[in-house]
């Protein structure tokens, strides 16, 4: 059978969209295929409060309430605590809407004043298992204090990192709950004890 030629230009530019297309797939699996394995945040803000005072926000997760940027993503999200009230082996669970997701946290180092060592394992929106640090550095008078998160990326998150700013996006929100934490600990600072 004989094609006419606008039948056969119809047919050429079709074979040139799926070529283009497989071409572009290819690239696209590539470009995945070579972003990094692990992925790291880390932010960090001067507290003009000693460590003893910043400290104690975060080692106690029923605190986190007062300063943390995702307590606000769902108002009516599910929480429970388990273990200790405060350091290590103290757990958060939650479940919320789709912003919040679900998960825990847990507490597995407590360094007094120093350093806190917490495993967030999320379920949903999508399951990840990642290292989050908080460090508290005695600066004269002041506390320099450091939120960091750091966890292995699959292929799947390696898709989600080359579409958005994933530093950028959990950077933002760890620079809102520093910027609230240095709020409430200057505040409680600022009282005379007697």
């Amino acid at each position: 059978m004989v094609l006419s030629s606008g039948k056969r230009r119809a047919l050429n530019i079709v074979l040139c969209l799926v070529v283009g297309l497989i071409v572009l797939i290819i690239v696209l699996v590539i470009a995945v295929a070579m972003q990094p394995n692990e992925f790291q945040v880390s932010r960090s803000v001067k507290v003009e409060a000693p460590p003893e005072v910043v400290f104690p926000h975060v080692n106690q997760f029923a605190a986190w309430e007062k300063w943390s940027p995702y307590e606000k993503l769902d108002p009516n999200m599910l929480k429970s605590l388990e273990g200790p009230e405060a350091g290590q082996g103290a757990v958060m669970r939650w479940s919320g809407n789709g912003n919040a997701g679900a998960g825990s946290t847990t507490i597995i180092q407590s360094n007094p004043n120093e350093s806190i060592q917490i495993d967030l394992e999320m379920t949903e929106p999508m399951a990840c298992d990642n290292d989050v640090l908080f460090t508290f550095q005695r600066e004269g008078t002041g506390t320099l204090v450091t939120w960091s998160m750091k966890g292995k990326v699959d292929f799947v998150a390696k898709f989600f990192h080359l579409v958005f700013d994933v530093d950028k996006m959990c950077g933002d929100q760890f620079t809102e709950g520093l910027t609230n934490l240095k709020e409430i600990s200057e505040k409680q600072a600022a009282v005379p004890t007697s």
